[in-house]
């Protein structure tokens, strides 16, 4: 495997960024996890869109163009000759003095990375091995006002403490509250859920990531005319649901078979918006 830092194609034992750059020591950095279809970029307006909010948010002026950014993960495609894949797009800050007030003038570091997935799209093989698990923790979703939602960083803590939490029961999927006991979303993961009403999902008026995948679902459900409601729920709300699902940008939608142990029955309105999800990848062949 070869991967793209700083410019240059690498082995991927030789890929590697200095110990003092402040995405290391710091998180300080802004990143976007991808997927390729056919070899295109899947949604890479929306992707481009949220790194640079992301960047906005942190005052990280990398001075590089969605088109540049865009040639490196071509790059790094076309050198493993993969077309299916998972891709992950990094800028730091890049390396500074030892201090934790960042300097107004940066060289940024940018990593690309890739892995190979399924081929998604019609009659493809999904990622995952079935319908998630999906478990309430205790950690709970920071608030916007201690670190933005909006901001996918490096600093990923509070997921892994949420992840952490699922050892003790095998759960796939950590759900993540917010510090008023409503719900938030999982640890890499938006929800949705069906209550015979409509299709329901957190707000992002809470501390909920703007997810890309999100986003295209919202848009599939409209466009069919589904009713659509984001707005503030709890715990039982998602218990008592018809139907869950989560989405990200590798698993797309990934049905869920139980919630806290309850069992969640498979449904019409994600099977319809699977479908609908699939078609949509079926363009970029």
């Amino acid at each position: 495997m070869q991967y793209h830092v700083d410019g240059e194609l690498r082995d991927a034992d030789e890929a590697t960024v200095n110990v003092r750059d402040r995405g290391f020591l710091y998180g300080d950095a802004a990143f976007e996890t991808l997927r390729a279809y056919g070899g295109e970029v899947f949604e890479w307006a929306a992707h481009a869109e949220r790194l640079r909010e992301t960047c906005e948010t942190l005052e990280l002026d990398h001075d590089l163009t969605d088109e540049d950014l865009r040639s490196r993960i071509d790059e790094t495609l076309a050198a493993n000759d993969i077309d299916e894949a998972y891709v992950r797009l990094s800028v730091t800050r890049g390396v500074q003095p030892g201090k934790l007030t960042p300097s107004e003038e940066i060289d940024p570091t940018v990593v690309v990375i890739v892995k190979e997935l399924p081929r998604g799209g019609r009659g493809s093989d999904s990622v995952w091995d079935g319908p998630a698990t999906l478990q309430t923790v205790r950690t709970q979703r920071v608030a916007d006002r201690a670190i933005p939602a909006n901001a996918k960083t490096h600093n990923y803590l509070n997921g892994i403490l949420a992840r952490l939490e699922l050892r003790a029961t095998g759960a796939d999927e950590a759900l993540v509250l917010d510090a008023d006991g409503h719900l938030a979303e999982g640890a890499t993961s938006n929800l949705f859920f069906v209550d015979g009403q409509a299709l329901k999902t957190p707000s992002l008026d809470g501390p909920v990531l703007p997810g890309v995948t999100r986003s295209v679902v919202l848009n599939l459900a409209r466009s069919e005319e589904i009713p659509v409601e984001e707005g503030t729920y709890t715990l039982d709300d998602v218990r008592n649901a018809d139907e869950v699902f989560l989405t990200n940008t590798t698993w797309e939608i990934r049905p869920v078979d139980t919630v806290d142990g309850l069992d969640v029955d498979g449904g019409p309105v994600t099977a319809l918006l699977s479908k609908l999800y699939d078609e949509r990848v079926e363009a970029y062949y």
